[in-house]
């Protein structure tokens, strides 16, 4: 039976999506209305109960007639939680999810392995996997609880994971910029578009929280000496996006480095090397991330590009989620870049 025939066929996955108005919510209903393999059942919003979806996402005009609920059906397969950082410890703390759903978390609530270990409403202990595929793909595929990486920590990441495998790392400057959507649907004072326009801003500097999901990541690959990441995230004129370069020395040729890098990536569908000059629209709006290589004496510099909320969020949670139920990874996730 072919692969397609053995899509049409199978059962729908059916899923709810808690946190349904915010950008990542959004992102994830256009992906999965148009998923052959998957089945929106509820997208529960408290605040816009009652509400059609196409009332807050006006993009999804045309493309769906659901209505946001107040809550969690419990005839579901997976639970996407789309809610903020924090949040979705407090939504499993009040609600009783059923031990068989699958949970793939968007936040950073159990990233890192000191919260990886959940104790539920229900007593039942929820063990999550860091659902970065080009690191933990054979993991995530026999996981029940996912949680979805970071994307400045996905950018940052596919980056150095080659290096980190041959433990090439030792200190490493990394500047990245992200669009203003990275800051999330609520109006803050440095999302305003009268602030954004014509501006840049760092922030965080040297701090900022997908550090630690960052250096465990590395140290999964790199286990010998100390590896310092150093991080200098900017605020960007723009609204979608993240672009990254990361600089440290070596001593390997330009050559050799890209053979390394095309031989980790070569299962890896949505992970692309580049040997020609990266930009943003290349990955706004699909799932890919891709790198491209420079060198000038013994420094190399690393750069990579993702869409923010796909590849950073949302299309890597649904990466994910086909993972987790036997699917094609790239089920439903080829998108084309904006390009022009």
């Amino acid at each position: 039976m072919t692969g397609l025939i053995a899509h049409s066929i199978m059962k729908k996955i059916r899923v709810g999506i808690t946190g349904g108005a915010g950008y990542t919510g959004g992102e994830l209903i256009r992906i999965l209305i148009n998923h052959p393999n998957a089945e929106i059942v509820c997208v529960q919003s408290n605040s816009n109960a009652g509400k059609p979806i196409i009332s807050v996402h006006q993009d999804l005009l045309g493309e769906t007639d659901i209505v946001f609920t107040d809550s969690l059906s419990k005839d579901i397969d997976v639970l996407f939680l789309c809610v903020g950082h924090g949040e979705a410890k407090k939504y499993l703390l009040a609600n009783t999810i059923e031990e068989r759903v699958k949970i793939i978390d968007l936040s950073q609530d159990f990233r890192l392995h000191a919260h990886s270990q959940f104790k539920s409403a229900s007593g039942a202990v929820r063990n999550f996997i860091y659902g970065l595929p080009e690191l933990n793909k054979e993991k995530i595929q026999s996981a029940n609880n996912i949680a979805n990486p970071g994307c400045f920590a996905t950018a940052i990441q596919i980056g150095l994971l080659p290096l980190a495998k041959q433990g090439l790392l030792k200190e490493v400057y990394t500047t990245g910029i992200t669009g203003s959507t990275g800051a999330g649907q609520s109006l803050s004072a440095t999302s305003h578009f009268s602030w954004r326009a014509n501006n840049i801003q760092a922030y965080k500097t040297l701090s900022h929280q997908h550090l630690g999901e960052i250096g465990e990541s590395l140290v999964q690959l790199q286990s010998t000496g100390p590896i310092d990441v150093n991080f200098v995230p900017w605020r960007g004129d723009f609204t979608r996006g993240i672009f990254a370069s990361s600089t440290l020395t070596c001593d390997w040729s330009l050559d050799d480095l890209y053979k390394l890098y095309n031989d980790f990536y070569r299962q890896h569908p949505f992970t692309i090397v580049s040997k020609d000059a990266i930009s943003l629209k290349q990955v706004v709006n699909t799932n890919k991330g891709i790198i491209q290589l420079e060198r000038h004496g013994n420094k190399l510099v690393v750069h990579s590009a993702i869409d923010n909320l796909l590849k950073g969020a949302s299309g890597q949670a649904v990466q994910n989620m086909n993972l987790v139920f036997g699917l094609e990874e790239t089920l439903g996730l080829r998108m084309k870049a904006a390009g022009f």
